[in-house]
């Protein structure tokens, strides 16, 4: 019997298709950023322009443009409204 084919991302796959669309990151120390996600590289290193910072629950501002240290995330989610 066949096995049914199933669609695995890895995971530079899903930040490589997230370009130019909005993201949601969550971060060590109870912050999160949601925004246009512009590159990433091998680290997980993220830059996200029009940055949306939220700590402890609470929305603090909006940055132009931020660099995340990838030792700092503990999760990229893909906007449910960015999916072709």
């Amino acid at each position: 019997m066949p096995k049914p084919q199933t669609s695995v991302q890895k995971p530079m796959d899903v930040l490589r298709s997230s370009i130019d669309k909005n993201v949601l990151v969550d971060v060590k120390g109870n912050r999160g950023y949601s925004g246009i996600l512009e590159g990433y590289d091998i680290y997980m290193n993220l830059v996200i322009k029009n940055a949306g910072e939220t700590i402890n629950g609470q929305t603090t501002g909006v940055h132009e443009r931020i660099l995340v240290r990838g030792d700092n995330v503990i999760f990229v989610s893909p906007s449910k409204g960015d999916n072709q």
